[in-house]
């Protein structure tokens, strides 16, 4: 995985290569535009990332913000990680719908999905689904889940 060393969202877009620059910037575009209030959108894991602030909640296992979505351009194509579709089976459901209905089938992991194109993302599920957590269900989430000894 590519990681950036870059420090704000604005020197990441900057360091990348117009074309890529701009398939990232459609989709921070969308991410930016129905993000429910409270998630910040910073750089950490060397990505786009957006996340519940520790200043909001502080208690996590590795000290680090909670992340909800987070986007890359990586060596051979572009990622987003959408930590609720890995927590929520309708929402991962819905967007293996979006794709099916694309006539695709998604490259992806538990919570990343791989794209090379930007028509390769259903755009408008994708902001639906970051729409639809806000900020005290993603805590809630995170609190109820199972942990195993570390």
């Amino acid at each position: 995985m590519v990681s950036s060393k870059e420090t704000t969202p604005k020197a990441y877009l900057a360091s990348l290569p117009a074309e890529r620059r701009a398939v990232i910037a459609a989709v921070r575009d969308v991410i930016n535009a129905r993000l429910p209030d409270g998630y910040v959108e910073t750089m950490n894991w060397g990505m786009l990332s957006y996340e519940v602030p520790l200043s909001r909640y502080p208690v996590t296992y590795n000290k680090q913000p909670l992340m909800y979505v987070a986007l890359a351009a990586q060596k051979n194509n572009y990622a987003i990680y959408m930590m609720n579709v890995y927590g929520e089976k309708k929402l991962l459901d819905r967007l293996l719908a979006s794709y099916a209905a694309m006539g695709r089938k998604p490259d992806m992991g538990k919570c990343c999905i791989r794209f090379r194109k930007l028509d390769e993302l259903p755009l408008d599920v994708i902001a639906d689904i970051v729409a639809s957590t806000p900020v005290e269900r993603m805590i809630a989430a995170y609190e109820a889940a199972p942990r195993t000894k570390r």
